[in-house]
C-alpha cells in the first residue's frame, strides 16, 4: 500500500511551560484527506484534539477532531495551529484567518502569547436533566446551557472536590459539562468534562471559555477576566468579552516534532467550511 509522510507537531496550548496546558496535535496538509483517514489519525494520536490545516488563497481551512468525532469549535487546538504557522512555517502575517465550522476565526500574536477572536455564547438558565445532577454528585448554585451544560458551584474548593459519574453524563444532549466557580487567585476557575467525546476531563478548554467568560463578565460587571482551568495539568486563559465576540489569549510550548505515515487518500473529504475562495 502506498503511503504518504505528514509532519506532525504536538504543542502544549495555554501552557506557560511544557507538560502543562492542553496538548494538541497539528497536521498541515497540502490537500484534504478522506474523513476516515483524518479520524484515524486523530484516534491514533489519542489526544483530546488533532487540528488539520489546509492553506487557501485567503487564509487557512481548519478542522478539529477528537479520537471519536469532528467538533465544531476547539480553542486550544486553534492556538496550537497558530503557533505552528508562526513559529515553524515562517508565516509572518499580522493576523491569521481560519475558516471553520464555526465561521471565520482570527488569531494574532499578543502580549499573552496568541489572541484568538471567537464567537461568544451566553449560557441561559435551564431545568437540569436528572442525570446531569446525578453525575455531579453535589448541589449546583446555578445550571445553565450553551453548547455545553454549565454548572456553577459556590467555591473553588467545591470545584476541586468534584468527582463525576461519567456514565451518567454519556446520554446528555449537549457536547459536555463545564463546572465553574469564583476563583481564589483569579476571577473564575473551571473544569471541563466530555465523556461523550471520549475525553473524560479536558486539561484546558478554549471553547468552554466562550461560555464561562460571558457568564462571569455579567456576574462581576467586568469585561476582562483571568481564568484558570483546574485540571491535573492546569492552564491559564486571558478572556476579554467584546459583545458577541471574545478574545481568548494564552501561550504555547513545543513538545514534539515528528513524521507520521498514512495511506494515500483516494477520496478527499469536502470540509464543511467556507474558505471564501470559490
Amino acid at each position: 500500500m502506498m503511503k504518504q509522510a505528514i509532519t506532525l507537531y504536538q504543542v502544549d496550548a495555554f501552557a506557560e511551560q511544557v507538560f502543562s496546558g492542553n496538548p494538541a496535535a497539528v497536521c498541515v496538509l497540502d490537500r484534504w484527506l478522506a474523513d476516515d483517514v483524518l479520524q484515524a489519525i486523530a484516534r491514533e494520536n489519542n489526544l483530546s484534539e488533532t487540528a488539520f490545516i489546509v492553506a487557501t488563497e485567503n487564509g487557512y481551512q481548519l478542522r478539529w477532531m477528537t479520537p471519536e468525532a469532528e467538533v465544531d469549535l476547539c480553542g486550544h487546538a486553534t492556538l496550537a495551529a497558530a503557533h505552528v504557522l508562526y513559529q515553524h512555517l515562517g508565516v509572518n502575517e499580522p493576523q491569521l484567518t481560519f475558516f471553520t465550522r464555526s465561521g471565520e476565526l482570527k488569531v494574532e500574536r499578543s502580549e499573552q502569547g496568541y489572541a484568538m477572536d471567537f464567537p461568544a455564547t451566553v449560557p441561559t438558565p435551564v431545568t437540569p436533566p436528572a442525570e446531569l445532577l446525578r453525575g455531579l454528585g453535589m448541589d449546583a448554585k446555578a445550571v445553565l446551557a450553551g453548547f455545553d451544560y454549565l454548572l456553577v458551584l459556590e467555591s473553588e474548593a467545591h470545584l476541586r472536590a468534584v468527582n463525576p459519574d461519567f456514565n451518567a453524563w454519556l446520554s446528555l444532549d449537549r457536547r459536555g459539562v463545564i463546572v465553574t466557580a469564583p476563583g481564589e487567585q483569579c476571577d473564575f476557575v473551571s473544569r471541563c468534562f466530555f465523556p461523550k467525546l471520549n475525553v473524560n476531563e479536558d486539561p484546558v478548554t478554549g471553547s468552554a471559555h466562550c461560555q464561562t467568560a460571558p457568564y462571569w463578565a455579567m456576574q462581576f460587571n467586568k469585561q476582562t477576566l483571568m481564568a484558570q482551568q483546574l485540571s491535573a495539568r492546569g492552564g491559564r486563559v486571558h478572556c476579554q468579552v467584546q459583545g458577541q465576540r471574545i478574545l481568548l489569549s494564552g501561550q504555547a510550548q513545543d513538545y514534539l516534532l515528528g513524521t507520521i505515515w498514512v495511506p494515500l487518500s483516494t477520496t478527499p473529504s469536502a470540509p464543511a467550511v467556507d474558505d471564501h475562495s470559490r
